[in-house]
């Protein structure tokens, strides 16, 4: 049996992808900032700089998570 049965299934396509070489971006973990608003860097949902939450997808980074 595989070491990698419990991961989830983006996790082991990911992990199939980086043993061949694929560059795979990490999770981001905070909002992307443009001008005056911030984007969800799950969804691409904008956001005005004061939001904790995206209100389209329910992302939040793990910072305010806690």
């Amino acid at each position: 049996m595989s070491q990698h049965m419990s991961l989830g299934n983006d996790d082991v396509f990911d992990e199939f992808l980086s043993q061949r070489g694929y560059d795979v971006p990490s999770e981001a973990s905070d909002w992307q900032r443009d001008r005056q608003k911030k984007q969800c860097p799950d969804c691409g949902g904008l956001h005005e700089i004061a939001a904790t939450e995206c209100t389209v997808c329910g992302w939040m980074p793990e910072s305010e998570a806690g």
